[in-house]
Order: C-alpha cells, then structure tokens, then sequence
C-alpha cells in the first residue's frame, strides 16, 4: 500500500509541475497535467489534494470537472486564445516546414479535443 501511494505521490508532483510550466510553455498543456495531478493526489495525499481543490488558479475548474464532466465557457474560450496565440508564434518562430506542418496538425488535434469538451454556462 505504502509503494502504491509513493507512486501516485510521484506521479502527481511530476504532473503538477508539468502543468504549471504549461500555463508558460506555449506546446505544454496544463489542464490534463492538472487532472492527472489532482487524481493521484487524491489516492496518495489529502494534504496536497485539498490543497490543489483549494487552489485559486485550478479549484473551481477541478471542482466543475468532478462534479460535471465538464468545463465553463469562459475557460474554454481562454484555452482557444491562447493555444492559438501560442501556435501561431511557435509557427512563425519555427524555420523548417515539416516542423510547422507538425505544429499546425497538433493545432487543429487541440482544438478538435477542446471542441469536445462539454460546455457550462459562466
């Protein structure tokens, strides 16, 4: 039991970190990152899971999820914005075609997921 909770705890620290260096590394998602976080976090630590539920920055979006499945308009209108932005400028940054080829299907792969996303009025 105890290996077990080690192995959620790492594993939600590691995602935890990835999804804070998501919100400034443009091709790095922090949503995922956030869920996967707070799932191990609730099987390895309740110390560090009501921490992350309490969080200013992802709570009412955890808590939206849990409950609903689901995110609110408003933070998926964000998540379009600044994907887009975030591509755009990796795209013109970026020299090789193949590369920018790359960067516009991961474009359009992001948008289709967040399209799918269920919606909560804000």
């Amino acid at each position: 039991m105890v290996l077990k909770r080690g192995f959620f705890l790492i594993i939600g620290l590691c995602s935890l970190g990835l999804g804070i260096l998501g919100i400034v590394l443009p091709l790095l998602p922090t949503v995922p990152f956030i869920l996967l976080a707070a799932y191990c976090f609730a099987r390895s630590s309740e110390r560090l899971y009501q921490w992350l539920m309490r969080h200013p920055w992802f709570a009412d979006a955890l808590r939206d999820w849990q409950a609903k499945g689901a995110i609110r308009k408003s933070l998926k209108k964000k998540a379009y914005i600044v994907s887009g932005l975030s591509f755009s400028v990796s795209i013109v940054i970026v020299p090789l075609i193949w590369v920018k080829l790359l960067l516009v299907c991961l474009c359009a792969g992001l948008f289709f997921y967040l399209r799918s996303i269920p919606e909560l009025e804000d």
